[in-house]
């Protein structure tokens, strides 16, 4: 393996560390409402949410370059459509947690919460594509894909 193949797995590693100790700042960026992200806060979804955020994505990546890892995969609309799948899949568990949570608390936040788990779409897309180019370079048979070294 190249040496450069290592610092692209340890900066996708730092930037995914980043984003999580950054993660209130990083959300509040796209979405925040007062009252809404109080609760949010003190309920500890900004520690929960996150790691949903950074897990969903960089197991699909993984799921991608490592389990399918096909030649009749490898394509760069293939790794859209995994990206595609994981950016859905992310506020779909992100609400899920926040409904819960909201619920055992005794809140009613179901547009604020729909509103924000849209906004994380964008950090989850995001996760993937760090989580990608942080992964890709072991991978037998898609290691080019979304872009050819």
């Amino acid at each position: 393996m190249k040496k450069q193949h290592y610092i692209y797995l340890a900066l996708g590693i730092a930037a995914t560390l980043l984003f999580y100790v950054l993660r209130v700042q990083a959300y509040e960026a796209i979405y925040s409402v007062p009252g809404f992200s109080d609760q949010f806060y003190n309920a500890g979804l900004y520690d929960m949410i996150p790691l949903i955020t950074i897990a969903v994505p960089w197991a699909a990546a993984a799921i991608y370059y490592y389990a399918i890892n096909s030649v009749r995969f490898d394509r760069w609309f293939h790794w859209l459509l995994v990206g595609g799948i994981s950016t859905l899949l992310t506020p779909i568990i992100g609400y899920a947690v926040n409904q819960s949570v909201f619920a055992d608390l005794g809140l009613s936040y179901g547009a604020e919460s729909l509103s924000f788990e849209l906004a994380n779409m964008v950090w989850a897309a995001v996760m993937f594509v760090v989580a990608s180019f942080a992964m890709r370079w072991w991978s037998s048979n898609c290691r080019h894909t979304p872009i050819p070294q």
